[in-house]
């Protein structure tokens, strides 16, 4: 007979010595398995969405929850926008109408800036100082209080924006006739905070020619 060889099973490995053995055989498995997990990562579109054909846009599942979480978020600032509008809309028209005071609407600490260098700019720092100071000194002059006429009403989180005209007669019956911004934030429905611009160079030469009658 021939001289017979035996050869070890080719599945043994154990006896080959591993030449990536120590540090380096683990650096080249660590490759391998990193490998192997994303090419799995890579096929869940076709394991998960099996129907998907070529063209189709695909949205990994892990975005699914953050999507729904931005559009609740967003779908509340939209509503929280809108009423605040609807709000504010509400409180001019009655104020147009002479049924309602627009200044109602204050918060009592709500603070009110009025911009520029006229005698009533400053920040008031409570609804009837405002009040005090500002509105009843202004009505005091006017024949004919102040009619207002938006122009639009923005909103933008907590804060809406009205531009509008107002149009008065002063006690000498001269026309007082202004332009309005106010950035209104509002909370619970209420406004907390009021930055407002108008021409004050008109408001304050109305305010200079008219004296009101108590002060005489």
């Amino acid at each position: 007979m021939n001289e017979t060889h035996i050869r070890k099973p080719a599945g043994n490995i154990e006896a080959r010595p591993d030449k990536h053995s120590g540090h380096g055989g683990i650096f080249h498995r660590g490759i391998l398995t990193g490998f192997v997990a994303l090419t799995a990562i890579a096929m869940l579109p076709a394991i998960n969405a099996p129907n998907l054909k070529e063209g189709d846009n695909f949205r990994p599942a892990y975005s699914v929850g953050a999507e729904a979480a931005h559009a609740q978020t967003t779908e509340g600032d939209d509503t929280m926008e809108e009423k605040n509008k609807e709000i504010i809309s509400k409180a001019f028209a009655d104020w147009a109408n002479g049924t309602g005071s627009f200044f109602d609407l204050l918060d009592e600490n709500a603070e009110w800036t009025i911009t520029g260098s006229s005698p009533i700019s400053k920040t008031y720092t409570s609804r009837q100082q405002f009040l005090d100071e500002a509105i009843t000194p202004i009505n005091e002059r006017l024949s004919v209080r102040i009619v207002p006429k938006v122009r639009g009403i923005y909103a933008d989180g907590d804060m809406v924006v009205v531009l509008w005209d107002g149009t008065a007669t002063a006690k000498d019956g001269t026309p007082y006739n202004n332009t309005y911004s106010w950035f209104m934030t509002m909370k619970d429905g209420r406004i907390v905070e009021v930055v407002a611009f108008f021409d004050t160079i008109d408001f304050t030469e109305f305010w200079n020619r008219i004296t009101p009658e108590k002060a005489k």
